[in-house]
């Protein structure tokens, strides 16, 4: 069975199947801030969507980051570095994108297992 969060016409926010959690692209809070606070909110809203249905950052299997430019991948790799927890590292892939809005520094796709 599928189940979708949070519907619209072009996109549901979560989709669940088999016990596996799947985010829509995430991205900061606030678009003006620079990439380590875009980071942070960006995780932090990560964080409460896996909660909403029962998942954890633990539980992430894999993950995309885009970044605008990658001269912000140090910078970024710092708040990603502190924010994941030892031993529960995804598998993990990071790609220079052109943002879907021009003051967007980082995005996120995420694929997490459910709790059991």
């Amino acid at each position: 069975m599928i189940e979708r969060h949070e519907t619209s016409t072009r996109m549901s926010r979560i989709v669940e199947h088999n016990q596996t959690v799947y985010l829509c692209g995430q991205v900061a809070a606030d678009r003006t801030a620079g990439i380590t606070e875009q980071t942070q909110t960006m995780l932090a809203k990560v964080v409460t969507l896996l909660e909403s249905v029962g998942s954890s950052k633990n539980q992430i299997l894999s993950v995309t980051i885009y970044l605008k430019d990658m001269s912000h991948f140090v910078e970024m790799n710092a708040v990603w570095d502190n924010w994941v927890e030892e031993g529960y590292a995804p598998a993990r892939a990071c790609v220079e994108a052109r943002m879907a809005s021009p003051e967007l520094l980082v995005e996120i796709s995420v694929i997490a297992a459910k709790s059991e």
